[in-house]
């Protein structure tokens, strides 16, 4: 008899992208803002008090949830659950919404966290293909329906590909599958529109946010929840109990006071992101279009493969994801113009451009 769970044997685990230690790269490969985080953030993290460490963390972060609820326009905090980060509040959302034996539903390619999630519930992931065009299919919902799915995870911008799924074409979805849709908006930020006013217009919708994009914070991990307090009220059942700790609810709170840097902070990335893809595609790319931090390219003369090692001898780091769908890409990172423009200068080098 084996010592773990059946479910737990049979899974893969998720891969997170490498955090290298043995030599300076360019770090393309996680979609870490290259920008440090709000001087208001550092400030509040400066002054944490270490005698604030030896207490435990207000367990549902309720300052913190008041600032969000301010800040994104909700009736007040029952509308918002922190978590640390956003993969917290999906295990949430899947502990809450997904039985033992049931099932979720996700687009593929999106991320590869959602199928880890449900075998960890002892749950069937079910994949909803994207067209050629990355596009989300119009029977998305009957097919997740017909599967037996209580819970549809939706990253808009979808991940790794970047594109934008259309609002109509989510609206849809929330109001023809009978279960929860929970719209994963962790690069939602660097998109021109998003779904921030669905959990008001829709009962079965959930719509996430995480501070490790484009608030700079990816190492203090917290992320937020926004849905009907209905919602909430059982997604605090099952979140673990001090699961955001004092000093990241501190810096948060300040985070999100500073929207104007935020602001800031992502027009420059919209700018470096839109001059790259357009240098790629001139050196004969493909380009996805991106409402995100990070390009899902087509190398141009070269395989995707050995483009990916190829540019980490020049010492650029990117993702690489092999499969049928994803196997002709590189997913890169928009970092800062000075290293863009390095990860340039090799990808035409890679490509016998100049």
């Amino acid at each position: 008899m084996s010592l773990w769970r059946d479910n737990i044997g049979r899974m893969a685990g998720y891969v997170p992208g490498e955090q290298p230690q043995d030599r300076r790269y360019i770090k393309l490969n996680t979609n870490e803002n290259p920008y440090p985080p709000s001087p208001r953030a550092l400030a509040a993290l400066a002054a944490f008090s270490g005698e604030r460490l030896r207490l435990y963390p207000d367990p549902a972060a309720d300052v913190l949830r008041d600032t969000a609820a301010r800040v994104y326009g909700l009736p007040g905090r029952d509308w918002v659950l922190a978590g640390n980060g956003s993969d917290d509040l999906l295990t949430i959302g899947t502990r809450t919404f997904v039985d033992q034996g049931g099932a979720l539903a996700h687009p593929e390619p999106s991320y590869s966290l959602y199928p880890v999630l449900a075998g960890l519930q002892g749950a069937r992931a079910v994949a909803v293909p994207l067209d050629a065009e990355f596009a989300l299919p119009a029977d998305a919902a009957a097919q997740a329906t017909a599967a037996g799915c209580s819970l549809f995870f939706l990253a808009r911008p979808n991940a790794p590909t970047g594109n934008l799924f259309p609002r109509a074409v989510v609206e849809t979805l929330c109001r023809e599958f009978a279960g929860v849709v929970w719209i994963d908006e962790a690069y939602g930020d660097f998109a021109p529109d998003n779904c921030l006013d669905f959990p008001a217009r829709f009962p079965n919708v959930v719509v996430s946010r995480t501070f490790s994009k484009s608030y700079s914070l990816a190492g203090a991990r917290l992320g937020l929840a926004l849905a009907r307090p209905e919602l909430i009220g059982q997604m605090l059942k099952a979140k673990d109990s001090y699961n955001v700790d004092a000093l990241t609810q501190a810096v948060g709170v300040a985070a999100l006071a500073d929207q104007a840097y935020l602001q800031d902070r992502v027009a420059a990335i919209r700018r470096t992101r839109d001059r790259v893809a357009a240098a790629l595609v001139g050196l004969g790319c493909v380009v996805c279009p991106s409402a995100s931090n990070f390009l899902f390219v087509k190398p141009a003369r070269i395989p995707a493969a050995a483009a990916f090692a190829g540019l980490r001898e020049h010492g650029v780091l990117v993702r690489y994801f092999p499969g049928d769908r994803t196997g002709e890409y590189l997913r890169i990172t928009v970092g800062t113009d000075e290293e863009m423009d390095l990860l340039l200068a090799a990808m035409r080098e890679l490509a016998g451009a100049g």
